[in-house]
């Protein structure tokens, strides 16, 4: 140790002076703030704040369009939804970059001035006699003023211009042939009349199956793709009422009933409910006494002006006045609160929760403190990308914390509609491959599908070679003829069959009087007989309906085509969500 004091003092000396430079630029600072923005894609930053100022405008709009405050599931879904455009965008704008998709000066001013302005151009400038005012576009593009909406409009116009670009850009691969076209009326408006035999697949006894071990595990080895799992999560939760209380009840029937007299005596019936609040809008109508709801009939006994005693419905306390009569029908008005639980109940169930919520993740473990306040305890199982729950519904807020916890996280309080629940995390599940003895019933069940569809399918053929028409084929098999009239052979439902596009297909490549083979469907096998059949012809193609089946094709083809290449990006993507960590 002697030997190595010098050296020893020295690393100290370099340590403490390293650790004074990294504090005086803040490196610490820095490691405890984590990361400096919400997300990135492939390397792009996405900021908080357009991430917020985007949720805040979905927010916006609902209260807008409602009325209502958002609920927090709702706002959980908002913010996965914004989340999921700001990447889409960003994939997007850097999908044109790499093609090189720019807009010119000269194009946004086209877009301004030319002779086919912008929409946007068209919403905000159009006179009264429908002419572009173009003075009132130069003064916000030139006044200082308006230079930040002008800013802006200028940015909205290159993006959308930008983006129309790169819609042409995919549309010109994905373009409609004539024959396509053709093809499609000639779909739409061929028709059919049959008779058919039908042979279920449910016919076929197990005792005839026959189906060995082996032929399980070739199955299962052959069509492993059909038993990919993806990430999955088995938790625990206890939940904490937020419906009323029998004293909420109460409250809201007393509140109603107080109101008796004023509404008695209200002049203006209409400004009384509205001023008031009610659930029920006022109504100008009429109503026959037979038309009423059983549970207002009450208001039949009422005398005109008189108001009826608190009357509870399913989730409503109300009373009733008549305010008018006339040639045997009624006008009432019906003054009503919803009975919903009262905000003291609520926070007592949030506290309850966020009290259990500190207990089980800090002192007790979950299990006892449930134990200890007498909590019933349910398990649930969850996958990831579903956000529907067995036992809780849909939620977003679910899902968003179990794709980030660890085995045996318990979570914050999560507010849903008629809850708050409290889950702890017991299993994680990582995606891949279900082994064979966890899917061996569902593979069985394949099998035996299978199986039946090559039985039924291979008797059916058999009865077709030796019995030449369906007559003779309905009466050894004792089955019923049925009938099919104006079949599309763009449809893919049979009448009185259900959905068997296969056997369509193969109805329309048989001539008229012609009877088929076996044909396996989807729930069982059919024979066939065209008793008359019309196809299109071409020729009654006029140019509308042409123009108007090659736009619709291109829209489908552009909408499957820009679906499946946006998901493509996102596989490829480096994608990094921070949420999880910056959003607590």
């Amino acid at each position: 140790m002697r030997n190595s004091t010098a050296f020893i003092l020295w690393v100290l000396i370099g340590s403490f002076g390293l650790l004074w430079v990294l504090a005086d630029v803040n490196f610490f600072d820095a490691m405890q703030a984590g990361p400096s923005s919400l997300g990135t894609v492939n390397g792009e930053k996405i900021s908080n704040e357009e991430y917020q100022s985007r949720v805040q405008y979905y927010s916006n709009a609902y209260s807008q369009q409602t009325g209502n405050s958002l609920t927090p599931e709702m706002r959980a879904n908002y913010e996965n939804q914004a989340w999921n455009e700001l990447v889409n965008s960003r994939l997007i704008n850097q999908k044109m970059d790499e093609l090189g998709i720019t807009v010119s000066d000269q194009e946004v001013l086209d877009m301004v001035f030319g002779d086919n302005p912008a929409p946007v151009i068209r919403q905000n400038f159009t006179r009264e006699d429908g002419t572009i005012d173009r003075a009132a576009i130069q003064q916000v593009l030139s006044s200082n003023e308006f230079s930040q909406q002008a800013v802006a409009l200028e940015l909205q116009l290159r993006e959308q211009k930008r983006q129309q670009k790169l819609n042409n850009f995919i549309s010109a691969g994905l373009q409609v042939t004539e024959e396509e076209v053709e093809k499609e009326f000639i779909r739409s408006n061929s028709t059919a009349a049959i008779n058919y035999v039908r042979f279920p697949y449910s016919e076929v006894s197990e005792e005839e199956l026959n189906i060995s071990d082996s032929e399980l595990r070739d199955y299962y080895n052959q069509n492993r793709e059909q038993y990919q799992r993806e990430e999955s999560y088995r938790f625990q939760y206890v939940t904490f009422s937020k419906l009323p209380t029998a004293s909420d009840t109460s409250v809201i029937v007393d509140d109603v009933r107080e109101l008796r007299e004023d509404f008695a005596n209200a002049e203006n019936d209409s400004l009384f409910i509205a001023r008031q609040g009610s659930s029920t809008p006022y109504r100008s109508a009429f109503v026959a006494p037979e038309d009423i709801r059983e549970e207002y009939q009450a208001v039949l006994d009422l005398e005109v002006g008189e108001v009826s005693d608190v009357i509870l419905t399913s989730n409503q306390a109300a009373i009733l006045k008549k305010e008018a009569e006339e040639d045997g029908q009624v006008k009432f008005q019906t003054m009503s609160y919803n009975i919903q639980a009262l905000p003291a109940t609520i926070d007592d169930a949030n506290e309850r929760a966020a009290d259990f919520e500190f207990f089980a993740s800090e002192e007790t473990g979950f299990e006892e403190e449930a134990e200890s306040r007498n909590l019933e305890l349910d398990e649930a199982f969850a996958t990831k990308g579903n956000t529907f729950i067995s036992g809780l519904g849909s939620s977003q807020q679910i899902m968003s914390f179990l794709e980030n916890a660890d085995e045996g996280d318990v979570s914050d309080v999560i507010e849903l509609n008629s809850n708050f629940v409290v889950l702890e995390v017991l299993e994680i599940t990582p995606e891949g491959y279900r082994p064979f003895e966890e899917v061996q019933a569902q593979v069985e069940n394949a099998v035996k599908i299978e199986r039946r569809k090559e039985l039924t399918k291979e008797r059916a053929q058999n009865l077709v070679e030796q019995y030449q028409t369906l007559d003779a084929i309905a009466e050894a098999t004792e089955n019923e003829i049925q009938t099919a009239n104006n079949l599309r052979a763009n449809a893919t439902v049979i009448s009185g069959a259900g959905r068997e596009p296969i056997v369509i297909g193969a109805i329309f490549s048989l001539n008229e009087g012609e009877t088929s083979g076996a044909i396996a469907g989807n729930s069982a096998t059919f024979v066939v007989e065209v008793v008359e059949k019309t196809e299109a012809d071409v020729a009654n193609l006029d140019a509308q309906t042409r123009d108007e089946i090659r736009e619709r094709l291109e829209q489908q083809k552009f909408q499957e085509f820009t679906s499946v290449w946006l998901d493509e990006l996102r596989e490829n993507a480096d994608i990094t969500d921070n949420r999880s960590r910056l959003l607590q």
